[in-house]
């Protein structure tokens, strides 16, 4: 009989689990989410499904079948071309265009360059810990990072052009 019971008890227990959840906003517009009843005055509950906790049945295995490489499809009638001539053009605008962005973030990074090392020739006198110099010199150190990736990207899309 004890034995049923705690089988009742477990099966019980092994259902569906609801939980209360509530959706509070601020008057900042800021959102917080809380299961507590307590903290949930002023709150809009949230309907949510329950969460079973038995696991979901596997899937079935499936035979195995031979798979044919799809073919390249070839494009269509309708598709619109470009000929030769025109696709040079459209080729070099678009070099002249990356060449001009490489050039800009060159002077770019010059110039943040110059900002860091200018930056690092000071030294405050509120700054007797050095983690402080470098939390200062951090935002310099990025904006040449920042610059640096792009002018590495920049001379890697002009390599890939015909």
């Amino acid at each position: 009989m004890r034995l049923l019971m705690l089988f009742v008890l477990l099966f019980g227990m092994s259902g569906p689990v609801r939980a209360d959840i509530w959706e509070c906003v601020d008057s900042s517009g800021n959102k917080r989410f809380t299961n507590l009843k307590a903290e949930s005055a002023g709150c809009k509950p949230m309907n949510l499904p329950p969460i079973s906790s038995v696991p979901a049945p596997k899937p079935q295995a499936q035979p195995q079948t031979k798979t044919v490489p799809a073919k390249p499809q070839a494009t269509p009638g309708s598709f619109p071309k470009v000929d030769a001539p025109t696709q040079q053009q459209r080729d070099a605008e678009r070099r002249k265009i990356l060449e001009q962005e490489l050039g800009n973030e060159q002077k770019l990074l010059d110039q943040a360059r110059k900002e860091l090392a200018e930056q690092e020739a000071i030294r405050l006198g509120s700054e007797r810990n050095y983690q402080r110099v470098l939390d200062r010199l951090e935002p310099f150190q990025k904006k040449v990072a920042l610059h640096e990736s792009n002018i590495a990207n920049l001379r890697k899309e002009l390599g890939s052009l015909r």
